[in-house]
């Protein structure tokens, strides 16, 4: 995939719903009702992270089981994870930074790759190579929608997707930026509900989201 189909791949991904639940994975039993709750409240598109230990289980159990779902890895470190999320079925493939490694992988990637920029200086890493799309993270600690808004002038032909401590009531400030394509985060889907089994309320969180 060239970083020209990367950028419009991850493009379509998000046009439609403009929200990305990043979750992280802690039982098993969670994972097709957890899924299930965010369909039914609109969502489409997810991002399950690899600091779990099923993580890979859930991409793969997901993407065999619900293609209805297009579902992504994140968190994802190094090359050995990176291969491991191919061979799982990610769908596109999210980094919390950039490294050498990673950016060198996405040039030659079958998915797209999303990486995790936190400065102008990181963000130049991956322009250099063609990169158009990244995700700033964590968001709210690196500056949030006013460093976004800062972002727009030197890089107009630059989106992105910030994660990292937003909440319900932030998503709004994001959302309406020009060069904001989705906001990620865990929301929708509060750790208390998931661990309750309150699937009701994670679909109610998730409409809420997408007509916010």
């Amino acid at each position: 995939m060239s970083l020209a189909e990367n950028t419009r791949e991850l493009d379509r991904l998000f046009a439609a719903v403009r929200v990305l639940p990043v979750l992280s994975i802690r039982r098993e039993a969670d994972i097709f009702p957890l899924a299930d709750a965010l369909l039914a409240g609109g969502i489409t598109t997810l991002e399950i992270t690899l600091r779990t230990a099923h993580g890979l289980s859930a991409i793969a159990r997901l993407q065999q089981e619900r293609p209805e779902l297009c579902v992504g890895a994140g968190t994802v470190l190094d090359g050995r994870q990176f291969q491991s999320a191919l061979d799982a079925g990610a769908r596109f493939i999210v980094t919390p930074g950039c490294t050498d490694e990673l950016l060198t992988l996405g040039l030659d990637s079958p998915v797209p790759l999303l990486p995790g920029i936190a400065t102008a200086s990181e963000l130049m890493m991956g322009y250099r190579l063609g990169y158009r799309r990244f995700k700033l993270f964590p968001a709210e600690v690196c500056g949030g929608a006013a460093v976004l808004r800062s972002f727009s002038g030197p890089f107009p032909g630059v989106r992105f997707c910030p994660t990292g401590g937003i909440t319900q009531a932030k998503v709004a400030d994001y959302i309406d930026l020009d060069n904001v394509m989705a906001v990620g985060g865990s929301w929708m889907a509060p750790r208390e509900a998931v661990e309750a089994g309150d699937w009701s309320t994670i679909s109610e969180l998730s409409r809420q989201s997408l007509a916010d």
